[in-house]
């Protein structure tokens, strides 16, 4: 079931993410707002954390500024006012500068769900601020996980908050499911890690350890460097290790999910498996240092298609995500 065109947060929604926009309009109706405005609420943090003139003094600020706002310590028009600078065009600044409209949604949500909503996007956001005041230094894997839990693990902890509010029988395995839900959030940021590299590195961050490129024997600026290519693909390798690790861990997540809630396993199943695939294309792949390796859509379409049809099947998952886990070369 699609959501109302007409309605100004999907609208939103439909601007920042297309493939997330797939996931969020087919879940239940009872918790498809809720998901889709943490969603966007998460994308105003995104904002203000990722914006690339931004000098990172006072993207702290605002991230700072932006969590009193989701307490309720400040009003919408505290951040608004002072992002008027920043171009509307861009979609994550336009979701940003209507923030207002955001808390209003925000506050006709159930006292519960408005609850875990609140409580994990200021912590998200709080942990942006952290890494901004830090700086862009990922010494090792911990510092690594650090980040990657501070902007995808959590949101896995809230979804499974508004999964367990709605299903009383994801609620009886809520205890099982929420570190399984850190690792599915660190399984798909692993991938954003390993297809962002070179945009990354252009911005000034490397999110690679450096115990990493230690281990082979370079540095940071050399793994995007011409004659070093041998040695970046094995760091490459490294992360595509680490991320087939998080992403078992992910599909143990959804095949913990009960059956007969099969819009719920699909809005997981899609990024899941859209990761899986766009892993096994980034492995041996040059590009990944040069620009970045993406899907095709007509996988994209293909992995909707079998997983609507069969998703429910646990088996049968494993076995497709093994087809779908196969190199290109």
């Amino acid at each position: 079931m699609r959501a109302n065109d007409n309605n100004p947060y999907v609208q939103m929604l439909r601007m920042v993410s297309r493939t997330f926009t797939l996931s969020i309009e087919q879940l239940p109706g009872e918790i498809r707002d809720a998901v889709m405005l943490a969603y966007l609420l998460l994308r105003v943090s995104d904002c203000l954390e990722d914006h690339p003139t931004m000098e990172a003094s006072r993207k702290v600020a605002l991230l700072e500024l932006w969590s009193d706002i989701l307490a309720g310590k400040q009003p919408p028009q505290a951040l608004t006012s002072r992002i008027t600078d920043l171009d509307p065009t861009d979609p994550e600044v336009y979701v940003a500068q209507n923030a207002d409209c955001l808390i209003d949604l925000l506050n006709a949500q159930p006292p519960d769900v408005a609850g875990f909503i609140i409580e994990r996007v200021q912590e998200t956001t709080l942990g942006m601020a952290r890494w901004q005041r830090q700086g862009p230094h990922v010494t090792t894997e911990a510092d690594l996980d650090d980040y990657m839990h501070q902007v995808a693990g959590l949101v896995g902890y809230l979804l499974t908050d508004i999964f367990s509010w709605y299903s009383p029988r994801i609620r009886q395995r809520k205890d099982y499911l929420l570190p399984l839900s850190r690792e599915f959030g660190l399984a798909l940021q692993t991938v954003n890690v390993i297809r962002g590299l070179r945009r990354d590195y252009e911005r000034g961050w490397i999110f690679v350890p450096r115990t990493f490129l230690a281990q082979v024997g370079i540095t940071a600026d050399q793994l995007f460097a011409p004659g070093f290519e041998d040695k970046a693909l094995e760091v490459v390798k490294m992360l595509a290790d680490k991320a087939e690790r998080h992403l078992q861990n992910g599909l143990e997540y959804i095949k913990t999910l009960p059956r007969t809630q099969h819009r719920i396993r699909l809005f997981c199943v899609w990024p899941l498996f859209f990761a899986v695939r766009t892993l096994a294309i980034s492995r041996d792949n040059l590009n990944v240092l040069r620009d970045e390796a993406k899907m095709s859509r007509t996988e994209v379409k293909a992995i909707v298609r079998d997983t609507t049809l069969l998703g429910w099947s646990n088996r049968w998952l494993n076995r497709y995500y093994s087809t779908l886990n196969r190199p290109i070369y």
